[in-house]
């Protein structure tokens, strides 16, 4: 009987400990479950703030999250270890080895706070966590069982570390500030991956109290239980003795603006952190010299300013100033001006030039007219309102020469001007047939960035890459819009571009300056863009409503400002230096005749080097200096056979008549060659000097209105130095004639349709041309 029991009991504990560890095994299969089941990231429970860092990690600025706090998502790892294990000394140091809840802690917090001794807390950092997230109220039994519910809870999902880090990111740390991501960069303006001892303490002990003034005595409690687990270092101790003052919400940083709204406007997913380029010392540079500027230049009207610096070496945004006074309602300062569409005057001249030099239409020593010109119906000016008659490529690009640039611009093929602004990626440009060749003197707009994009492009041997204002923006795709050759003599030329002031600064104190300036049309834009050292810097001086002001031109109002901080740069940088730009292999010095810039003849009294790209450069003997055989007595080229006691031999000049009449009108009057007595007098002749009808010109259509009888059509044409007259023919019918030196006649045609224009001279050379006319009302 009694073994009969005994073997009924035994049989019972067995069913009882084998149903318990059924129960405890489908407790850690459910926990296993949990576990395993894929969770939500703690991080969605609360939204975030976004920092905005400088490139040394300092603050430019700190959003609040969606619910009005300053709150930081910061990696566990991306925290100080010493803060961790602070708040876990503070908070809970059996963190790693409780469940969620220890009940020994708790029975103490209970005891002291009902017993009527103090009151203590007994809450582990995971009920504290679920009372952060869940809003819980825990100053009633019930209120602390729901809250060990949630702990329970989360220890069942989630990791020992994804709670710790929840934690460190949501505990209160006074008024709208949660989180140590937060509270450090408020507090300390540093990130918490970098604070000191006391700053770390300090952190771990205002979550108990948040709103409390001073937290320094229970810094200071904390730091003795500290010295008791960790050793000490004697700097350290001597920091604890230090004042530590907190920092305000309202001392939050609020530099550079305009940039920190463009890289937050610009971020494609939303980021806790946005790691940026900018470098906080040129920032501040290209701030005060802006601000001075202003300041002296108030009388003048120069109100307002932007200003960018581009790193070429990486295409790194260092530097932004998107107006003078971002609090300046008056001007708008609010208003981003590196963004703004505006016309860029002159600044895009380089790339026309950069471009001819690729498609062998000119070197920089070739001769361009700077003369009035028509180019169908546009008729453009220089901004000077004269014209100086022949000048080199060299000289008209950094003189900025309207009519030269634009010539150069329409003989373009593949790509044009606006082909070239399109592929390097310049917005909302509209069709080519809108600009026709106006784009070349600023008739589209471009923004800052776009223009200091391309500057960089120069810089960068012709290869365009998209600018990076974030430190882990990539590289991103390139495009070759110039060759190198072709970028290394446009820049050889800008750097020959006199400064605008008489300062004169030490060959260690300074860098290399290549540079352009431009003046939209009307004075409403005043640019100055160019390569400095390593850096691209624009610099734009106006109104943003468009206003005008004779001020605004761009080598008296923003030139002044570029330089200044061009030249403040090698000394804010002393450890940067001038890159050292060696030409391309490809790239060849030669001698060209300095009158005509093309290769010399055995005649040419004077040559000039000039950059050359082989199998691209327009290559042709000069045929300007010429040998003529005189006759003593008449002065006139003599006719064979030659006496050598009668002549002589004199090396003449042979300009086309176009060029004799500029250089007359800019009172460099060159003399004629001696004319011939003769047929076959002792004057070498050339192809050149066969007319050329430069009007009415090629592929264009004419528009003649019954409406105003007085409209007519050009007929121009230049000739050899040996003719004297040119004669004018339309179908046949004679029309006219001219002295060769002149400026042309006018021609009304009698109906619409095709003509036949052909013109001759008087030594029987000529040329003909099919042009259109049309008739309207």
């Amino acid at each position: 009987m009694i073994g009969g029991q005994r073997l009924i009991k035994r049989t019972h504990y067995v069913y009882c400990a084998q149903r318990w560890a059924a129960i405890l095994a489908l407790v850690v299969v459910a926990f296993a479950a949990l576990r395993l089941w894929p969770q939500p990231p703690l991080s969605v429970y609360a939204p975030s703030s976004t920092a905005v860092l400088a490139a040394d990690s300092a603050l430019l600025r700190l959003t609040l999250a969606q619910d009005e706090q300053y709150r930081l998502w910061v990696p566990l790892e991306n925290i100080s270890p010493t803060l961790v294990e602070a708040v876990k000394l503070q908070e809970d140091r059996w963190f790693y080895w409780h469940p969620g809840v220890n009940p020994p802690a708790l029975l103490r917090g209970a005891w002291e706070t009902y017993s009527g001794g103090n009151k203590q807390g007994g809450s582990t950092l995971t009920m504290q966590l679920a009372r952060l997230m869940y809003g819980l109220s825990t100053r009633t039994p019930t209120g602390k069982l729901r809250q060990i519910g949630h702990a329970l809870w989360l220890e069942a999902r989630y990791s020992k570390h994804d709670m710790l880090e929840a934690y460190l990111n949501l505990a209160p740390y006074g008024g709208n500030i949660q989180g140590v991501g937060a509270a450090s960069l408020i507090y300390f303006g540093k990130t918490p991956d970098r604070l000191t001892l006391p700053e770390t303490l300090t952190l771990a002990v205002i979550p108990q109290r948040p709103n409390h003034a001073d937290p320094r005595p229970a810094r200071n409690r904390l730091f003795a239980r500290w010295q008791q687990h960790h050793a000490v270092s004697a700097s350290e101790q001597r920091l604890m003795t230090l004042p530590l003052p907190l920092r305000s919400i309202g001392q939050l940083p609020f530099t550079a603006p305009h940039f920190a709204e463009q890289v937050l406007w610009q971020s494609e997913a939303y980021r806790h952190e946005l790691q940026t380029t900018l470098q906080p010392r040129l920032q501040a540079l290209l701030e005060r010299q802006i601000s001075q500027y202003i300041a002296q230049n108030g009388a003048r009207g120069l109100r307002n300013a932007t200003a960018m610096l581009v790193d070429t070496r990486n295409q790194a945004v260092v530097a932004m100033v998107g107006s003078a006074d971002y609090r300046n309602t008056e001007i708008d300062g609010q208003v981003n001006g590196v963004l703004a569409k505006r016309s860029p005057g002159s600044t895009l001249k380089p790339f026309i030039y950069g471009l001819a030099f690729d498609q062998g239409v000119i070197h920089p020593q070739s001769i361009l007219k700077d003369a009035p010109t028509a180019f169908g119906p546009f008729q453009p000016e220089n901004f000077d309102g004269r014209f100086v008659g022949p000048i080199s490529a060299h000289d008209a690009l950094i003189h900025s020469r309207n009519i030269p640039a634009v010539h150069v611009a329409s003989k373009l093929k593949q790509p044009s001007l606006y082909d070239f602004l399109k592929t390097a990626g310049v917005s909302r440009l509209r069709s080519e047939q809108h600009y026709g060749l106006a784009l070349v003197l600023g008739g589209g707009e471009v923004t800052m960035e776009e223009l200091a994009t391309l500057y960089t492009m120069l810089a960068n041997q012709g290869t365009l890459r998209p600018l990076r204002y974030l430190a882990d923006d990539p590289a991103g795709d390139s495009i070759q819009l110039l060759s190198p050759e072709a970028s290394y003599m446009t820049l050889n030329v800008l750097s020959d571009n006199p400064r605008p002031d008489s300062v004169a600064m030490a060959r260690g104190n300074r860098w290399n300056i290549a540079w352009k300036t431009g003046t939209s049309w009307g004075f409403r834009d005043a640019w100055s863009v160019g390569v400095v050292g390593p850096y691209v810097l624009a610099v734009w001086i106006g109104n943003f409503d468009g206003s005008s002001n004779p001020a605004f031109i761009g080598i008296e109002a923003a030139a002044p400002l570029f330089f200044r901080i061009a030249d403040a740069l090698p000394i804010t940088l002393p450890q940067d230096r001038d890159p050292l730009r060696l030409p391309p292999r490809k790239l060849k010095k030669i001698p060209v005749c300095s009158a005509s810039g093309d290769l010399p003849n055995a005649w040419c009294p004077q040559t000039t080097d000039t950059w050359f790209i082989p199998g691209k450069s327009p290559i042709r003997v000069s045929n300007l200096h010429r040998p003529v055989v005189v006759d003593n007595r008449t002065g006139r080229a003599a006719c064979p056979p030659y006496d050598p006691a009668a002549t002589h031999t004199e090396i003449a000049e042979f300009w086309s008549s176009d060029m004799m009449r500029l250089f007359r009108e800019a009172g460099m009057p060159r003399r004629a060659p001696p004319t011939a007595g003769c047929a076959g007098a002792g004057i070498a002749s050339d192809e050149a000097d066969v007319p050329h009808i430069t009007s009415p010109l090629l592929n264009v259509a004419y528009t003649l209105r019954l409406s105003r009888p007085q409209e007519t059509i050009a007929l121009q044409a230049t000739v050899g130095a040996d003719a004297r007259t040119l004669y004018w023919f339309s179908d046949k019918a004679y029309l006219g004639s001219q002295p060769a030196n002149s400026g042309g006649i006018a021609w009304k045609p009698d109906s619409a349709g095709w003509h036949s224009l052909t013109v001759a001279d008087d030594k029987g050379r000529s040329a003909s041309r099919d042009v259109r006319v049309e008739v309207v009302p």
